[in-house]
């Protein structure tokens, strides 16, 4: 008995709260209006697509051409520099040993050409010597041809010597210019967007992120992902603006650079090129001028691209025509 009259009260405990809650969400207040309205279309057809902004000559990832020890880094963020200014620098200690190493072995190389050539002139007074006297008897034959093999070996000796000399200058001049990749230059002018790398670290030749990233802030150009399905329906030269993420009251107007014709997956989304997509789009890049609003390099836009409007020939289906009538010949009787 106690248990019927339970469940009574939980079946009416359950009745009263559904009906509270169907109470309750009927009064459920309106959901706030956009902080931001969506960017609005100013062509009467387009075609739209997902931009990055870029610097406008494209960013470069400096990488150092060998793996080693980070000892100072020169630059910091927002650093402009010129080409040829020296971004960081490699452990060079070891290059440097070698460098002065074969720096000393040059001297050393010269005076034994110096020596060489002091015994090539005393091996030669000696030949012509020999070679004045007309008295067989007091000089031999054969005493002149061994004087003049003597000058001979010591005119290959000379050769010898001084292509040694050649050989260390050019092994100098190696270990300089392999000294010299240990520091890192700007290949060109630019800001410095991003450093990676500080002094201490191990530098890697095939690190996944940029050690530092040197791009053109001045100027400024659009990258706009169209869909494959969308790429025929662009017109290279066609006008285009574009809208920040959230800013869509003030559109940027671009003017066309170039179509990139090839299609490439779709990366926009995290940057990550191990990214898997299953979609592909044909990148076309806008140039535009620097607005009074501030922007940066890597920001997102919602690109509109006008669409020239073409007459298209609607598809009627033909009238299928009545089979014509044949006089049937009546059926012989056999």
């Amino acid at each position: 008995m106690v248990f019927r009259r339970l469940s009574v009260w939980l079946a009416l405990a359950g009745v009263l709260l559904t009906i509270a809650t169907l109470w309750g969400a009927r009064d459920k207040p309106m959901a706030p209006a956009p902080m931001e309205l969506p960017p609005r279309n100013p062509y009467a057809s387009t075609v739209a697509a997902a931009g990055i902004i870029e610097a406008a000559n494209e960013n470069v990832k400096i990488a150092p051409p060998v793996s080693g020890l980070v000892t100072k880094v020169y630059v910091k963020v927002s650093s402009h520099v010129q080409q040829g200014d020296v971004l960081f620098q490699l452990d060079d200690r070891e290059l440097r040993a070698q460098l002065q190493t074969k720096t000393d072995s040059l001297p050393s190389a010269a005076a034994r050409i110096a020596e060489q050539d002091i015994r090539l002139r005393d091996v030669e007074d000696q030949l012509q010597r020999l070679q004045s006297v007309k008295d067989r008897r007091a000089v031999s034959v054969d005493d002149v041809q061994r004087k003049w093999h003597e000058v001979e070996a010591t005119k290959r000796e000379l050769i010898r010597t001084k292509a040694d000399l050649r050989l260390a200058q050019t092994q100098r001049d190696e270990a300089q210019a392999i000294l010299e990749r240990l520091t890192i230059r700007a290949p060109r002018a630019g800001t410095i967007l991003q450093v990676n790398i500080r002094a201490g670290e191990y530098a890697m030749v095939n690190a996944i992120e940029a050690l530092i990233l040197l791009g053109d802030i001045e100027t400024f150009q659009v990258r706009a992902d169209i869909d494959e399905v969308n790429a025929p329906l662009v017109v290279p030269g066609s006008p285009a603006v574009a809208y920040l993420k959230g800013q869509t009251k003030h559109a940027i107007p671009l003017t066309f650079d170039r179509v990139e014709p090839y299609i490439v997956p779709k990366r926009s989304l995290t940057g990550d090129n191990r990214e898997r997509v299953d979609t592909r789009v044909l990148q076309v890049i806008y140039q535009f001028e620097k607005p009074s609003f501030p922007l940066y390099v890597g920001q997102q836009v919602d690109v509109f691209i006008e669409r020239e409007l073409k007459d298209v020939v609607p598809f009627t289906k033909e009238k299928e025509k009545p089979a014509e009538k044949k006089d049937l010949l009546p059926l012989k009787k056999e």
